[in-house]
């Protein structure tokens, strides 16, 4: 099987590496909460034959339980340091805990937690880190989750193969902790991988509000590719619509 990461929608995508299948953050579902998916479900093969599956912070549009009880609760689960109660709770019974530096192994995948700068709390849970992911075999593949630009994001980079890195969020204006276009373009510069994927855009938009202010569903990818010229010519970035895929070949 050739190496092929496909974005799924939001923060999720499918990573084949290896002869091994990773997801992150699945939302899988046409509703979350007052967010409404845009655009076609995923396909059904997304769930199946996983090897485990990613997550990188504990806010509802990453860690949707719907969406996992769909994929199974046998399938093991590698979460952030603090996060595991919540899915035990809900038996899910194969979850590794990993802080920034932790690493496992997923057949001929190396899985290490990486620092994020977001916002990891989810009610109830006010430990709960936030975290991004390398993923190591014969390629290198870096999964941000939410973060802003931080201290030792460069040293992430050596020999990336592929970033996929959050470009906006699910509603007109965006907080603290996230990438916006052109932040997402000055972390790709730090980050100087062979190619870009964004992600985090365009799928999941308020319920009623594209009628009125559509912008953030098309417009993101437009300005971050612009922004992509200007601070990292030397990075491909690759604009997927949910549902494509890009070879590492």
């Amino acid at each position: 099987m050739a190496d092929r990461v496909t974005y799924v929608g939001h923060a999720t995508a499918l990573a084949e590496l290896d002869g091994v299948r990773l997801l992150t953050d699945p939302v899988l579902r046409s509703r979350v909460g007052p967010l409404r998916r845009h655009g076609g479900p995923p396909a059904a093969s997304t769930a199946s034959g996983l090897d485990a599956v990613l997550i990188s912070h504990l806010h509802h549009d990453h860690a949707d339980l719907p969406s996992l009880r769909r994929i199974g609760r046998d399938v093991p689960l590698l979460v952030p340091r603090g996060a595991a109660p919540l899915f035990e709770r809900h038996g899910f019974s194969r979850v590794s805990e990993l802080a920034p530096g932790d690493s496992i192994a997923v057949g001929a995948i190396a899985v290490t937690a990486v620092e994020a700068r977001h916002s990891g709390e989810r009610r109830g849970f006010r430990g709960a880190e936030a975290v991004g992911y390398l993923l190591e075999g014969r390629r290198r593949v870096y999964f941000a989750g939410d973060t802003d630009i931080f201290a030792g994001m460069e040293g992430l980079g050596a020999g990336l193969d592929l970033a996929l890195l959050p470009i906006w969020g699910w509603g007109p204006s965006l907080g603290p902790g996230h990438l916006d276009p052109e932040r997402a373009a000055r972390a790709a510069a730090l980050l100087s991988p062979r190619m870009v994927v964004p992600i985090h855009w365009g799928t999941l938009y308020p319920l009623g509000l594209a009628r009125f202010r559509p912008g953030p569903l098309r417009s993101p990818p437009r300005e971050f590719l612009a922004r992509m010229r200007a601070l990292a010519p030397q990075v491909e970035a690759r604009v997927l619509e949910p549902g494509e895929a890009v070879s590492l070949a």
